[in-house]
């Protein structure tokens, strides 16, 4: 399944507000695209060439956005797309980390550095993820 799969617009309501399902629950909800987002949406090229993908994504510069975040339904609050970008001292990007901490990244010093990290803050620790942030910051890195 794709996230895409998961939310189903059933109409558009207005100028930017749809009538939509979500699959995964059965509820039915209404998107409104957010107002600083509103020129983004405006392009359809991205989820015309994914079809799979959520209706509501939308890139913004060298990310995806959601347009809906303040309606997404619930499943959409716990997927998380990325809880951390990882970039070197510069600023140049290596890598992101997803909500289900999983590190993307095809930067093999960074690999072994999340591999260590993973080794000692374990997921079960509380604030695993501001550990992990402050372990990488302090090997140089750079955290958002």
């Amino acid at each position: 399944m794709y996230l895409g799969d998961y939310i189903v617009i059933d109409h558009q309501v207005g100028p930017f507000e749809f009538a939509c399902e979500s699959v995964s629950t059965g509820t039915t909800f209404t998107a409104r695209i957010d107002e600083d987002k509103r020129e983004i949406f405006s392009h359809h090229a991205f989820p015309d060439e994914h079809p799979h993908a959520c209706r509501f994504l939308r890139p913004d510069g060298c990310l995806l956005r959601c347009t809906i975040h303040h309606d997404s339904p619930v499943q959409c609050k716990f997927y998380r797309c990325a809880i951390m970008r990882i970039m070197d001292p510069d600023g140049n990007p290596l890598g992101m980390v997803t909500g289900t901490l999983n590190l993307h990244s095809d930067d093999t010093v960074l690999r072994a550095i999340w591999n260590n990290a993973e080794k000692s803050i374990p997921e079960s620790v509380p604030d695993v993820e501001e550990r992990r942030q402050v372990y990488l910051t302090e090997r140089g890195y750079r955290v958002e």
